[in-house]
């Protein structure tokens, strides 16, 4: 079985070697050399030790969870078991041939070391794993100079120097190898799956190189256009995205500064749209000039909603009856609250429908967006109900009365994740000389557009003029689920004249912003550095939960700003204009097609 980097061959036979020859290089240790006993007895005992020691971790996290002991608080027997477990561990990647970590744990050199920790030393390995991006290392910095590279007992002479190069031009090799192809082969006939890669490989840029290949030999069709260097695919495998043969490049703009609530924020906005930026960034302009904006968190609740179903009505309605009692709440807290450190049940509200009942469980849930952490508090729940109702059959952990992304009037009516309201008060001389309108021309339209004309086509939240456009350009840049753009948009924006109708006030009510600092796609890399601008990234030490809430006021007030210069150019009859300049290359259209 192949290590994840394959290089101790290669580095011996393409280098000149000073006062030693091919027949004296020394053969480290092997993994087996542990002890010294016949190699079946000493694998045995390490694999009984690892898997034993597991079972006991196991079983005494498991009853840390369920008597909510800290997990970091550890007895004398937990650290021996852990100590076991990393010695047995390390014993057991030797004995399958991963030699980068055998070479570092059982013949660990200052020089090698070295050449592992400090990407300046790693010329070498690049130039024989060029695959492999020096983590850390920013998108717009050159990798480091060439140096020497010296390892014991044998004496390496440098190649000459490279070009600096950027991470997005560290190269794959162009010319498969006998093995690649083999491989790639094996994908095309259906021999080996195509999901299987990364785990038969060890190197998931190496996967999505061959599966991309085998993709463009299957299919006929050209990839060539899709990036695939200079993106790490480790940071994704098993978390973001399965199968990958590549990325997509999607331009990030900033609008702002944004004044909110006395502090400025640059805002990040991934979109392929011409003008939402800068449209969003006059409005930024306008706010601030006014003094800023304002934002006042509502609520901040996840939602689950599992569907039961039962024999009879009369006995779904006693469970309804049963979760709704106040007088039980308290020991379904308990349950719920039992696997996680930061979830916490705040309220459980049923709807019946015959003999089938819809729970919608609504619980904080830290900086985390949450969805995975109130499911898994509901299965407690149903667990822990089952005892006095045995009779209850789930049908399934979301019955869609959460409402997850899907427009959906409980949304609207309850709120999910982050319920906010952002107001602002703009002066009528910035309202003419920074929005090109006035107020009553605004008050107006926002009556007949975003109310009236909302109603009129029968719209579930969608009481704005593209609060969504705000909100999916700044999920991508940070991030967040794309998908819950759908619930997330919901907004009802208002507009009224202040000071005798020389004034505006402009707000935006958005009840189920659903964002998080931690999990999921904030943990990329670009993503995790849109998060660092605004000063959100990860979880908040201080007040768990203070990151998440603080992005979603920032979306709402971002999505103020926006409202508020799409709708003045809609009045001024800049629209069209703005667009044409932006979007479209400026040519006679009548020329061109004559």
């Amino acid at each position: 079985m192949e290590g994840t980097r394959r290089r101790s061959t290669k580095s011996i036979h393409d280098h000149k070697l000073v006062d030693h020859d091919e027949s004296s290089a020394v053969i480290g240790p092997k993994a087996s050399d542990a002890l010294p006993l016949p190699l079946y007895i000493t694998n045995a005992l390490f694999f009984t030790v690892f898997f034993s020691v597991v079972y006991f971790l196991l079983t005494r996290w498991r009853e840390k969870i369920r008597n909510s002991t800290p997990l970091h608080l550890l007895t004398l027997s937990e650290i021996a078991a852990i100590f076991a477990f990393i010695t047995s561990f390390i014993y057991m990647l030797g004995f399958f041939g991963i030699d980068f970590v055998q070479s570092l744990i059982l013949r660990p050199s200052p020089d090698v070391w070295a050449a592992h920790d400090d990407e300046e030393d790693e010329e070498d390995l690049l130039k024989e794993d060029a695959c492999i991006v020096p983590c850390g290392q920013a998108l717009d910095c050159p990798a480091p100079p060439p140096q020497k590279l010296t390892v014991d007992p044998i004496v390496v002479v440098p190649s000459p120097p490279l070009k600096p190069k950027a991470v997005d031009e560290v190269p794959f090799p162009t010319t498969l190898t006998e093995e690649d192809e083999e491989i790639i082969s094996s994908v095309v006939a259906g021999k080996i799956p195509s999901y299987s890669l990364e785990s038969k490989l060890g190197d998931c840029m190496r996967a999505a190189a061959i599966r991309r290949e085998a993709l463009q030999r299957i299919t006929s069709k050209s990839l060539s256009g899709l990036p695939l260097e200079g993106f790490d695919y480790e940071s994704i495998l098993g978390q973001c995205c399965e199968m990958p043969v590549g990325y997509v490049q999607i331009p990030v703009g900033i609008a702002g500064p944004l004044l909110l609530d006395g502090k400025e924020y640059s805002v990040p906005m991934a979109t392929t749209e011409g003008c939402l930026v800068a449209s969003t960034n006059r409005g930024c302009k306008a706010i601030h000039l006014c003094g800023g904006a304002t934002s006042v968190l509502l609520r901040d609740a996840m939602t689950r909603a599992p569907v039961v179903r039962f024999g009879t009505a009369k006995r779904a309605a006693q469970l309804k009856l049963y979760l709704e009692d106040p007088a039980n709440f308290e020991a379904v807290s308990t349950a719920f609250n039992k696997s996680s450190r930061f979830g916490r049940l705040q309220n459980i509200k049923c709807a019946l429908a015959g003999k089938n009942l819809y729970m919608r469980f609504s619980c904080s849930t830290g900086d985390a967006m949450g969805m995975n952490m109130v499911s898994k508090g509901v299965q407690n729940v149903l667990d822990f109900v089952q005892n006095d109702f045995p009779d209850m059959d789930v049908l399934g952990i979301s019955g869609n009365y959460c409402s997850d992304k899907k427009p959906a009037a409980v949304n609207w009516i309850e709120g999910r994740g982050k319920s906010v309201v952002c107001e602002a008060i703009i002066k009528g001389d910035v309202v003419r000389k920074v929005l090109k309108t006035n107020v009553n021309t605004l008050v107006e339209l926002n009556m007949l557009k975003n109310l009236t004309g909302s109603a009129m086509a029968g719209a579930l939240g969608g009481f704005n003029a593209h609060a969504s456009n705000i909100v999916s350009a700044i999920y991508i840049a940070t991030g967040q689920d794309p998908a819950q753009n759908v619930e997330s948009s919901h907004c009802i924006t208002m507009m009224e004249p202040l000071n005798g109708g020389e004034d505006l006030h402009v707000s935006v009510t958005m009840p189920s912003i659903e964002v998080g600092t931690v999990g999921g796609g904030t943990q990329l890399a670009s993503q995790s550095a849109c998060l660092n601008l605004l000063g959100v990234k990860g979880a908040c030490k201080e007040t768990p939960g203070a990151n998440a809430r603080l992005l979603a006021s920032i979306v709402a007030g971002s999505v103020l700003a926006g409202e508020l210069s799409l709708m003045s150019a809609i009045a001024a009859g800049q629209l069209v204009q703005s667009h044409m300049q932006y979007n479209r290359a400026n040519k006679d259209v009548a020329k061109v097609s004559s």
